[in-house]
């Protein structure tokens, strides 16, 4: 499973993209536990106000499921003006 990350949460990361082994991968049904799994694994995600994740490319919510083939993004919330 291969999850981009943009702006504070490469911060946070350290890095643009994670790849979870499908072992780790195979575990993690929805969305809601991918969240849960990274919050644990990097405990500063769960400072954000929000964060959006994107599964192949469109808008995802806690409940959808996940293969291990998957695409993910994570997206941090906008600010500006």
């Amino acid at each position: 499973m291969k999850v981009l990350l943009f702006g504070v949460t490469r911060d946070i990361v350290g890095e643009a993209a994670l790849s979870i082994p499908s072992a780790e991968a195979g575990e993690l049904a929805t969305v809601g536990a991918l969240k849960a799994f990274l919050r644990h694994r990097y405990p500063a995600l769960d400072h954000l106000s929000s964060l959006a994740v994107a599964v192949n490319k469109a808008y995802a919510t806690d409940t959808d499921p996940l293969d291990t083939q998957d695409e993910i993004a994570l997206i941090p919330p906008v600010s500006g003006g």
